[in-house]
């Protein structure tokens, strides 16, 4: 589940929430699964991974990880990404671009307290994409954080990053593959929409 928070009434914003509403009457699982994209700049190569949506909060997009992992390195020294949903009981993909950054220390600190805490235990005891020797090394620095650690308190490495799109395409699918595509780009403050050929 996503949270929708401080609902706005801009056009393209609408248009999400009423296709989220759909998603999830249809019986959508994962609903919150987004594809983040983003460019690194030790590689020279563009990478991509799936992560958890939490908040729609106004026009900001939320989702938490790592600090020190490395999509965050590559979203501090290169802040354009893009992200993407796909919500196969209604068939409709949704693509943004924007900019990303980190939350506020505030929020994340009322956001971690408010988990389970199972669930910061693995926030607290993973350094996320480190090698390991095994899987079972992974399972005991789980287990011990369960044990021994504060787990109410938020880590410094561990927070969320949100987005605000300045490009929103709608892309629903049709069964004579005559899909529709609906493009919204934000330009001087305001969103102007554009129909694009399948």
């Amino acid at each position: 589940m996503i949270n929708l928070i401080n609902k706005i009434d801009e056009e393209p914003y609408v248009k999400l929430y009423k296709l989220y509403d759909n998603a999830l009457e249809s019986g959508q699982s994962n609903v919150e699964a987004m594809l983040i994209a983003s460019y690194s700049n030790e590689t020279n190569e563009v990478d991509a991974r799936y992560v958890n949506l939490k908040f729609i909060s106004s026009d900001n997009f939320i989702f938490f990880s790592n600090y020190k992992s490395p999509k965050a390195n590559q979203f501090n020294a290169h802040d354009q990404i893009s992200a993407v949903m796909y919500w196969n009981a209604i068939d409709t993909q949704i693509r943004m671009k924007a900019k990303i950054h980190k939350v506020s220390k505030e929020f994340n600190n009322k956001y971690f307290t408010n988990r389970q805490p199972e669930k910061n235990a693995v926030a607290i005891s993973s350094k996320q994409s480190i090698e390991i020797d095994s899987y079972e090394k992974v399972i005991n620095n789980y287990e011990k954080t369960l044990e021994t650690k504060n787990l109410k308190k938020c880590p410094e490495y561990w927070g969320g990053f949100e987005f605000t799109p300045y490009s929103i395409e709608f892309w629903q699918g049709n069964e004579k593959r005559i899909n529709k595509r609906e493009l919204f780009v934000k330009n001087e403050g305001k969103w102007v929409s554009k129909f694009l050929q399948p």
